[in-house]
């Protein structure tokens, strides 16, 4: 007869089930002194055990025994299982894989998890990587160099187990315990780099990705240059206009004056210099110009030969851009009595003001330049061409526009060619002993 089998041993388990002999074997799979995290997670994501060595996977759940996971922790476990993948938890600055084991028959998942932490930081600065990575102590000592920071390294004077430039070290540090994405440029030989810090709290060390930015910054440097050189050639919004693909530019403004200036007697003073002396005092001459186009907002439309062509009131209007250039007008003279080779020369001008109605706009599609058509550009021409050297000549309308604002005295009835006799009259000064005074808008268009 045979011996009866005996009766399985029931337990009861931790949610008030009875568990097999079996079962309890399977449970003691994990125990409390295995250094890797390992959980136990039921229906409904309730924790029903976790090692000593969880407590860092915890806190990355925001979970404890007994508790339970939240919803997207769950759908990615889940998910993880069905793909037999794994999840990556941070938390503490440390980084665990947790792979989750589902046991249908026992009725949880088992987590098994791995400290990568050290893995995952070894794998950021790998030595295959095209650009410069290094690392160094918060002590400023350099740890780790890889084959593309030869170049980098090597131009700031350094090597594995030297010490960081103080400034350098301290910069660096900075910004990595601040943790912000900004990089810091630094030369390095012939080549500039923008270097990224990032703390490995965990270690001890900062970890710095290098970026070789030399051919950015030249690309940078050259669109500045061209910037520069569109800007001697157009006004700035003229030019910001041509940039943004406008094809055709030309307007019509009803108010701005036109200034010319001459230098009388050129070509017999020509005669008597160099060609390295006569542009030599023309540019100086010219300078003196320019900046005092600045100085009072107006703008430089071209010079042709030894005369020189100021309009204001445009691209930008302004209501007082008669007075500025009459201002500018009156200190010319000055000016230029300072350059020694044009005072040595006896260097005078005609200038010519006239005010009115224009036309501007680029012309041309490689060497253009921004011009300005109409009558009024005429007539301002020829208050210059029929002038007195030294004096500064001026339409009626002129006249009657900055009447209480400067002194003239009458010249009387000139024949302007197209015009037939013309009253004009000489701008002699202000009426106050200021100048004229240059207004904010005016100001930012000279920094500029």
């Amino acid at each position: 007869m045979a011996r009866p089998r005996p009766a399985a041993s029931l337990t009861p388990g931790q949610d008030g089930a009875l568990f097999t002999g079996s079962q309890i074997s399977a449970i003691n799979r994990f125990p409390d002194d295995n250094p890797n995290p390992v959980m136990r997670i039921g229906d409904g994501g309730r924790v029903i055990y976790a090692n000593p060595a969880s407590a860092g996977v915890l806190r990355a759940f925001g979970a404890e025994i007994g508790g339970r996971l939240g919803r997207k922790d769950l759908a990615r476990l889940d998910a993880a299982g069905a793909a037999r993948g794994f999840v990556e938890l941070t938390a503490d600055n440390r980084t665990w894989t947790v792979w989750p084991v589902p046991i249908p028959g026992l009725g949880f998942t088992n987590l098994y998890g791995v400290d990568v932490t050290a893995e995952r930081a070894i794998v950021k600065f790998p030595d295959q990587n095209p650009n410069p990575v290094i690392r160094f102590g918060r002590d400023g000592s350099l740890i780790y160099a890889n084959a593309a920071s030869e170049p980098l390294i090597t131009g700031l004077g350094l090597a594995v187990g030297a010490s960081l430039p103080p400034a350098l070290h301290g910069a660096l540090l900075a910004q990595a315990l601040a943790g912000t994405r900004e990089t810091i440029e630094v030369a390095s030989g012939p080549s500039t780099y923008a270097l990224l810090a990032v703390d490995i709290p965990e270690f001890g060390f900062i970890n710095v990705y290098g970026t070789d930015v030399t051919a950015e910054k030249e690309r940078g440097r050259l669109a500045q240059e061209n910037e520069r050189l569109l800007l001697s050639i157009l006004p700035e919004p003229v030019a910001r206009r041509l940039r943004d693909g406008e094809q055709l530019i030309a307007d019509r403004f009803e108010d701005a004056t036109l200034m010319f200036a001459d230098i009388a007697g050129f070509t017999r003073m020509s005669s008597a210099l160099s060609a390295d002396e006569l542009v030599g005092v023309l540019n100086d001459v010219f300078t003196v110009f320019d900046g005092l186009v600045d100085h009072h907002g107006l703008e430089k439309v071209k010079t042709i030969g030894d005369s020189y062509m100021v309009v204001g009131g445009i691209p930008e209007g302004s209501p007082d851009h008669t007075a500025r250039v009459a201002t500018m007008a009156l200190a010319l003279a000055d000016g230029v009595a300072r350059i020694e080779m044009a005072a040595r020369l006896g260097m005078t001008f005609r200038v010519g003001i006239h005010c009115g109605p224009v036309v501007a706009g680029v012309i041309g599609k490689r060497k253009f330049i921004y011009d300005i058509w109409g009558d009024t550009v005429n007539v301002a021409s020829r208050m210059e061409s029929m002038g007195v050297p030294g004096r500064v000549q001026v339409t009626s309308a002129v006249r009657e526009r900055l009447d209480g604002l400067f002194r003239f005295e009458p010249r009387g009835l000139v024949d302007v060619k197209g015009k037939g006799p013309t009253p004009t009259w000489f701008l002699e000064g202000p009426l106050r002993a200021t100048t004229h005074p240059v207004s904010t808008a005016h100001a930012d268009h000279a920094a500029r």
